[in-house]
Parts: C-alpha cells; sequence; structure tokens
C-alpha cells in the first residue's frame, strides 16, 4: 500500500527527503546542537538544493564532530585541508571556513544569551510564526524577520547567513510554520505547538 497523503510541492520521492519533510521539517527545535547543525548545512546549501545537503548530511555529522561547536570552532588549517578532501561534502574553501567561524561565533552568542536558542528564538518571540499557504508560489524566500536575522548574525561574526538562508533556518527548524494547508503536516504541527 502506497502513501497517499499530501505534502508540499517541493518534496520529492526519495524516502530520505520524504522522511525529513514529514518528521523533522516544520517542527520547532530548541537544542543549541541542532540549531548549529542547521544553520551549518543551510550555509553550506547556498546555491545548491536542499536535496543536495540532506544527501551529503550524514557525511557531515560525521566530518564536523556531530555539530559540536566547542570542536568545531578548533579547527585548524590541517583540518580544514582534511575537509577539502572528504567528498561526501561540499568542499568549497569559503563555506567550510566560514562554518569553522560560525562556530566561534556561535560560542559566543551561547555565552552571552545562556544558548543559541535563547538567541535565536527571540526574533519570533519565542513561538512559531504559523503561516497559511496555499501554494508553493506563495511562500516567500525572506521576510523582514528574516532580514533582522540576518543583519545581526552578521554583526555577531557570523557569514554564509544572509536572508534566504535565514529564512530556510526558520522554517527548517520551526520558527515558521510553511507547511502548505493542503499538506497533512499542516494541522499536525499546528495541533501541537
Amino acid at each position: 500500500m502506497t502513501d497517499q497523503r499530501i505534502r508540499c510541492g517541493w518534496v520529492n520521492d526519495s524516502p530520505l527527503y520524504i522522511r525529513y519533510h514529514d518528521e523533522e521539517w516544520g517542527v520547532p527545535v530548541h537544542d543549541d546542537r541542532k540549531l548549529f547543525e542547521f544553520l551549518t548545512l543551510e550555509s553550506a546549501q547556498a546555491g545548491l538544493s536542499w536535496y543536495t545537503i540532506l544527501r551529503k548530511r550524514e557525511h557531515y555529522r560525521e566530518a564536523f564532530a556531530g555539530f559540536d561547536p566547542e570542536i568545531v570552532a578548533r579547527f585548524d588549517e590541517r583540518k580544514l585541508q582534511e575537509l577539502m578532501l572528504n567528498e561526501g561534502i561540499v568542499r568549497n574553501r569559503l563555506k567550510l571556513e566560514a562554518a569553522i567561524r560560525n562556530a566561534a561565533a556561535f560560542l559566543k552568542v551561547q555565552e552571552e544569551f545562556g544558548s543559541f536558542d535563547a538567541y535565536i528564538w527571540r526574533f519570533v518571540d519565542g513561538r512559531p510564526i504559523r503561516n497559511r499557504w496555499k501554494e508553493l508560489k506563495d511562500v516567500p524566500a525572506s521576510t523582514p524577520i528574516s532580514d533582522a536575522l540576518s543583519k545581526d548574525l552578521k554583526k555577531r561574526g557570523f557569514s554564509f547567513v544572509g536572508s534566504t538562508i535565514c529564512y530556510a533556518h526558520m522554517q527548517a527548524t520551526g520558527m515558521v510554520q510553511d507547511h502548505l494547508t493542503c499538506c497533512f503536516r499542516h494541522e499536525e504541527i499546528a495541533s501541537q505547538y
């Protein structure tokens, strides 16, 4: 028997992508390590498809020490060279350098706010923004909130965090609920949070 549930139009027929859509995308995340993972992966995605990054996710987890920002912040030139040879991840030097810098900036935010979670969720007053988009073309690539988040992250030393990347991060981590109204996850997530 095949799964006949209606999903957001961006989901392809890959079990990996379906599982990501059904179990993770849009679910509010309050775990700092998971927030760092999504921030790193969204930054790596710049100019690529999310599906490309999703297929490389396990390689990223291994290469980036389970997305432990304390370890990643200590990566040196030798480690950077090792990453550049890792065929399982996107081998873009600028993106890899950004991930290391972002880990250090992430730790500073944790120190200032007690957690990255406390910092980032302030941008949506601590609760998800619930949108009711009917079609994919209605979903914005960025918003004034993602603009503000991007600007603030850059001010704090982060890079590869443009407004579109920030909005994708907000969608992935449930800061905004952007499952289409026809998608079975729209109401499921809304009823939980």
